[in-house]
């Protein structure tokens, strides 16, 4: 054998283990549902969370990430297809989007058609209808996904009053023994979770991608009694100023929280609809309680990362959409403004090792972890939607250069939307929660470096169409002077250049 060959003989193998994929990652994908950035990793000072704040430490935290519409079917949807609400025309929970508009690839199914074993726990899709009720499996899902015995009882009357009678209340903390099976939904998900990951653990040829979905802090906020305690309600009175309606917001932005009025512990306490405003004491009561139901979580999100083998896994970590907490007076979601809209999301791959937390400032949206986690794993490249009949593609942008530390984030804008059945504030048709059928307007919202612009148009739900020209509403905020967003600009002249601007390339974005 010549020198050349004995030394051609050599190199190949070494140059095909260079070449060569290493054995992917496993996936972890974890959802919050109704979750706000209310995290001592984001700078809260009255969180309780220890585990998500030390998980972060060794993560790219990003905090500036928003939903496509605080809403979970929707959200959830948008997320999971790579698509924004007007592609998928789906704004409420009563349509599956592979029979209404597009047979349309998910994640965790670009995930299983390249070779995991997909699996889903908890609330990751929205139940019923929006997922076919089946989760979306056998598409998405490598085996039927898990969902906890106790979920039936979520809205049941469980919620012990003082004298021992159950009610459907808002704020509801339990003891476990006194609830069904003696258990939770969540509880019950995260040990399916941890059995799902040790029984993968002997299949080494396979990796796998877990989707785990916590139902809090969605109400009603239900946890363990002991979280309560965590939290001294005087920390609460003063959390924001906001007592009533900003004078300045368009009727057509309000959420009346309906859904809040309606549980047995706040139904009767007279609060006008739909400007309120609910009593500071009980204001006081629905912080801390949201406060414990995310405490709560923490906790189970401890047990879970504490099962996993972080030098293998990505994991990803985020909220569907926020929650209002008082701010303008409002509560719950359903909503176009920064606190119904921003959530947090965190990332951590073995590919980018750290010892603290890596900030990321840039505009972010939830559509951007579809091809994010694509890249990381090494998949092929998600493509970008060029047309809205494409079954197999994504409307956000890949993280991964700016996990890199490359790319510039300054330039990204965040697009929002909620739809209205009317200018004002219902009962029925339900403003919060319009069907599609009576949904006559629709809030477009843009989130830049600086500002927040939004415009309420008249939408028509037959075809899907707006009219720019049919305004019902306009708002502008400046966040560098105004990051509560309580004092809208479009009234002020010398604002008019900003908001032309704005609303340019807000319809620009939106398209036609």
């Amino acid at each position: 054998m010549t020198s050349a060959r004995l030394l051609f003989s050599v190199l190949i193998p070494v140059l095909l283990e260079a070449v060569a994929p290493p054995r992917r990652p496993n996936v972890v994908m974890v959802i919050f549902d109704d979750l706000r950035p209310v995290l001592g990793a984001y700078g809260d000072p009255l969180a309780s969370t220890p585990y998500l704040d030390d998980f972060a430490r060794g993560s790219h935290v990003f905090t500036r990430t928003y939903s496509q519409q605080s809403l979970c079917a929707p959200s959830r949807n948008s997320l999971l297809t790579g698509r924004r609400p007007d592609t998928l025309h789906l704004y409420d929970f009563y349509s599956y989007w592979r029979t209404f508009t597009g047979n349309f690839t998910t994640l965790p199914q670009y995930f299983k058609e390249h070779g995991y074993y997909t699996y889903s726990c908890g609330k990751v899709f929205h139940p019923g209808l929006s997922s076919n009720n089946t989760d979306d499996y056998p598409l998405s899902w490598s085996a039927p996904a898990f969902r906890p015995r106790t979920e039936q009882f979520m809205n049941s009357p469980v919620c012990p009053d003082k004298e021992g009678i159950l009610r459907k209340n808002l704020i509801c903390p339990v003891e476990l023994q006194t609830q069904p099976y003696k258990t939770l939904p969540d509880i019950e998900s995260v040990a399916e979770a941890l059995r799902f990951v040790e029984s993968r653990k002997g299949q080494n040829r396979q990796p796998f991608f877990l989707a785990m979905g916590f139902h809090k802090p969605h109400i009603n906020f239900r946890f363990p009694r002991q979280f309560l305690s965590r939290f001294h309600l005087s920390q609460f009175f003063n959390y924001t100023e906001d007592r009533l309606k900003p004078p300045d917001m368009p009727a057509v932005a309000w959420n009346p929280y309906t859904d809040v009025r309606a549980r047995d512990d706040f139904k009767h306490s007279n609060i006008s609809f739909p400007y309120g405003p609910i009593s500071r004491h009980q204001a006081a009561q629905i912080r801390q309680g949201y406060y414990a139901s995310v405490a709560y979580v923490d906790d189970l999100f401890g047990k879970l990362i504490g099962g996993l083998d972080l030098d293998d896994t990505v994991v990803v970590v985020l909220g569907d959409h926020g929650w209002s907490l008082g701010e303008h007076a409002e509560w719950a979601k359903y909503s176009n403004f920064e606190v119904a809209l921003r959530v947090p999301l965190i990332i951590r791959s073995p590919q980018f090792p750290l010892t603290q937390t890596k900030y990321h400032h840039g505009i972010t949206e939830l559509l951007d972890v579809f091809p994010t986690l694509v890249d990381l794993v090494g998949l092929p490249k998600l493509p970008t939607c060029q047309d809205s009949q494409e079954l197999t593609c994504g409307e956000g942008k890949s993280l991964y250069y700016q996990l890199l530390g490359l790319g510039r984030a300054d330039e990204h804008v965040a697009l929002s939307q909620y739809p209205r059945p009317g200018m004002l504030p219902t009962k029925h048709p339900n403003s919060d929660k319009p069907k599609l059928r009576n949904i006559k307007i629709m809030g477009y919202s843009l989130r830049t470096d600086i500002y927040r612009y939004t415009l309420w148009v008249r939408f028509h739900a037959q075809n899907f169409s707006k009219d720019w020209n049919d305004v019902y509403g306009e708002e502008l905020y400046d966040h560098r002077l105004d990051s509560g967003e309580e004092l809208n600009l479009v009234p002020l002249p010398e604002f008019d250049d900003v908001r032309q601007r704005l609303r340019r390339r807000l319809m620009e974005v939106v398209g036609s």
